[in-house]
């Protein structure tokens, strides 16, 4: 029996994607093509390997069977992928990575600037996801680094997701901006001083993130430490969406440092406050037991160069 490794691997992307057309997606072929490479390899081993009774494909049990083996195969193809590389130096060949959009602008985009210098046959691939689906495509293969963000109060990252491994990248402490025209002389309403403090700001609107979001879970902790009830005269996700509100005079907000990039006339910002936390920005990966691969170590070390030229901090619990 002659079995193709080419063809265990459609196998294996149909095992971690479950199903045809996220494995097509994954493998960069058509839906056409897998069926095909799958039933020649059913009749290489003379016996089914999918189950194609049910509305969604699965495999039977020698499915799995070879579909595991698979799984070890490219394990040490990517172990093989790993020694090469550290052995030369040279990092060639695609990675992919996935963030959300002000570290994309901010940390991902100077940081593959530096990659192409360094390592010029590095073929960096973006995507902007994040979240539940971002998690998912990285489990499964579809992505090889994802840029995510984790609301932090301490010093101390939560745990990383299930079967990933987080590599810190930096702590983007939250600020408060207001409205560069709040801050000018005689600008303040009746009864209402200047804002100079966060206790200046009890009166006035706010352009506030949703309650489950990081800025919005930010708000409530200042609020609460200075004993007022946020006047969430507006609500926005996105942060250029939030400074245009404040700029327009609308209300004060919290961004994380990061968020502001450039310093604006428009806008005035408060020192960070303790009470108010960071968010920890981190790369995740699949777990491997070799360690790292090269490539994606690569882009981490270019990540944590950016952000410390962005000026942010360093995590505490960053050991290099």
């Amino acid at each position: 029996m002659e079995l193709d490794p080419r063809r265990l691997r459609v196998l294996h992307a149909v095992a971690v994607r479950g199903g045809v057309v996220d494995a097509a997606r994954l493998l960069h072929l058509t839906p056409s093509a897998v069926s095909q490479q799958l039933a020649q390899l059913e009749r290489e081993v003379g016996q089914p390997l999918v189950d194609r009774s049910r509305r969604r494909v699965g495999l039977t049990p020698a499915g799995q069977l070879l579909a595991a083996r698979a799984e070890r195969i490219e394990q040490e193809l990517a172990e093989a992928r790993r020694e090469l590389a550290t052995a030369s130096g040279r990092m060639t060949g695609p990675v992919v990575i996935a963030g959300f959009s002000s570290a994309i602008c901010h940390l991902l985009i100077p940081a593959l600037r530096q990659l192409a210098a360094r390592q010029p046959e590095l073929e960096p691939r973006v995507v902007e996801l994040e979240g539940p689906a971002a998690l998912r495509e990285l489990r499964t293969g579809g992505l090889d680094l994802v840029v995510a963000e984790d609301d932090l109060v301490g010093p101390d990252a939560a745990a990383a997701p299930a079967g990933l491994t987080a590599a810190p990248v930096a702590d983007d402490e939250y600020r408060i901006v207001v409205p560069a025209e709040w801050s000018a002389p005689g600008s303040a309403a009746p009864g209402s001083p200047a804002p100079g403090s966060v206790g200046d700001l009890a009166d006035r609107p706010w352009v506030a993130g949703p309650p489950e979001s990081a800025c919005g879970r930010a708000l409530e902790r200042i609020a609460a430490q200075y004993g007022f009830t946020p006047d969430r005269a507006h609500t926005a996700l996105e942060f250029p969406t939030v400074l245009a509100l404040v700029a327009a005079g609308l209300g004060a907000a919290i961004v994380p440092t990061l968020a502001l990039g450039t310093a604006r006339s428009d806008l005035v910002a408060l020192p960070a406050l303790p009470v108010a936390g960071h968010r920890r920005i981190a790369a995740l990966r699949r777990s491997s037991g070799p360690g790292p691969d090269p490539l994606t170590d690569a882009v981490v070390i270019a990540l944590r160069e950016a952000a410390t030229a962005a000026g942010l901090q360093r995590p505490a619990a960053d050991p290099h």
